[in-house]
């Protein structure tokens, strides 16, 4: 099954409040002919367009290739969230890295963070970008956790933008009856996801970067130079990136065996109005401690923005909205009956520690993803550490790469199965309140 085309129109973003509101960004013709160029760059997702434009402010000719539009993928329809530190927790990385090799890890997060909220004000990309992301607990051991994760941050990281939360002020947050309390993390942020990719689409142009959508690539034959094939054309560069996260089917098997595509969905409310505040009353977006996250925040135009709902299989459910509205009427009971006026779902790419995948594939072939959930600045950041590789800064990349990585139990024909015996699993926990 290719994901590219399977739940999704050729050349058209789907059909979510982010498409609907987004500042248009006019088509780039597809490939056609022969090409040349320093980079080529295969994903037009945040890592691929800051690889892109780190690389064109840097003196490269870069061409960047797409097999549907820039942004598309992830990118443009994910939850908005950008997160401090990695996706895995650092005491979890201090016990598989050690102490001084999480810390690096730590230091590359918060980097991450920093490099997207100056990539927006240096190139004015307006995607409501706000401070505040909290994490909530739905048992007393969660928070629990959560606390004592926010001690380790601040004693050992000094890291001191969290605040603790018990169940009597989470409700100034987030009033919903199945929390007890949590972290607000004000150094973290939310934004409009496609915007922000939109804005770095506009910025890697003004550089230079040569972009080409509906150009799926169908093959790269590895060599110095390589060549990057599409139906209708090629590109002959010196140097290849594979930004391709969950929608990398099978052009890369090594890459493929460690990072599994997976199907997330959001659902966007009526405006809420009077409602907000008691929904969210403070601007802030929200990730619960479930396995099977529930993640929200609040629109621009007072909607509210879930995402959850467990869906086995590469195919889309055919009512989306009542697979969202399932967890969202256990958060939010009073919103049982809300209104849903847009609903969609995406695929992004997991790996067995939730932690990215960076490897060189090939000589001249640096490539990026399965950032987890955690991608919108892991993602922005990576792009911007394979740009600092090709020019002979390779520390970042090396440092992330170095994290152990292992691939799916089962190869290409059991990996899905087993992913959904775990899901399913760790679904009943979550509703079980284990």
């Amino acid at each position: 099954m290719n994901l590219l085309y399977s739940n999704d129109k050729r050349g058209a973003y789907p059909p979510s409040w982010y498409a609907a509101t987004a500042t248009p960004l006019a088509p780039f013709e597809p490939l056609r002919g022969a090409q040349k160029a320093d980079v080529c760059v295969v994903g037009a997702g945040y890592t691929g367009l800051s690889a892109a434009l780190h690389l064109a402010q840097a003196g490269r000719d870069v061409v960047l290739l797409d097999a549907q539009r820039v942004g598309f993928g992830a990118s443009g329809r994910n939850g908005g969230q950008l997160g401090s530190g990695q996706r895995m927790e650092q005491d979890d990385l201090e016990q598989l890295m050690g102490e001084p090799e999480a810390a690096k890890l730590w230091d590359l997060g918060e980097d991450a963070k920093a490099l997207v909220k100056s990539l927006i004000a240096e190139h004015q990309i307006e995607c409501h970008l706000k401070p505040g992301v909290a994490w909530t607990g739905s048992s007393d051991s969660d928070v629990k956790h959560l606390h004592t994760y926010a001690d380790l941050l601040a004693q050992k990281y000094g890291y001191s933008d969290i605040e603790i939360l018990d169940q009597a002020t989470l409700r100034s947050v987030c009033p919903s009856p199945d929390y007890r309390g949590g972290i607000l993390d004000m150094g973290a942020a939310h934004l409009h996801p496609l915007n922000y990719a939109l804005g770095l689409a506009r910025a890697a142009v003004a550089a230079g970067v040569r972009i080409y959508e509906g150009s799926a690539v169908h093959d790269i034959e590895e060599g110095t130079p390589a060549t990057v094939r599409t139906d209708a054309g090629h590109v002959v560069a010196d140097h290849v990136i594979l930004a391709c996260n969950g929608y990398l089917g099978g052009l890369n098997r090594q890459i493929a065996a460690r990072v599994m595509p997976i199907n997330n969905f959001i659902a966007a409310t009526e405006p809420l109005g009077d409602r907000i505040a008691d929904v969210l009353p403070r601007d802030v977006a929200v990730a619960d401690s479930r396995f099977v996250v529930n993640y929200f925040r609040l629109s621009d135009d007072g909607r509210l923005l879930f995402g959850g709902g467990e869906s086995y299989g590469y195919r889309f459910p055919t009512n989306i909205a009542a697979k969202v509205r399932k967890p969202m009427s256990v958060v939010f009971p009073q919103l049982k009956d809300v209104q849903i006026d847009y609903a969609w779902g995406g695929t992004l790419g997991i790996t067995m520690k939730r932690m990215p995948y960076l490897a060189r594939p090939g000589k001249n072939i640096l490539s990026a993803s399965g950032y987890s959930g955690h991608g919108v600045g892991t993602a922005t950041h990576a792009g911007q550490l394979m740009a600092r590789a090709i020019q002979g800064d390779s520390d970042g990349f090396d440092t992330l790469s170095a994290v152990p990585d292992s691939p799916f139990p089962g190869g290409p024909a059991m990996r899905s199965p087993l992913l959904i015996l775990a899901m399913t699993w760790y679904a009943m926990r979550d509703r079980m309140g284990i």
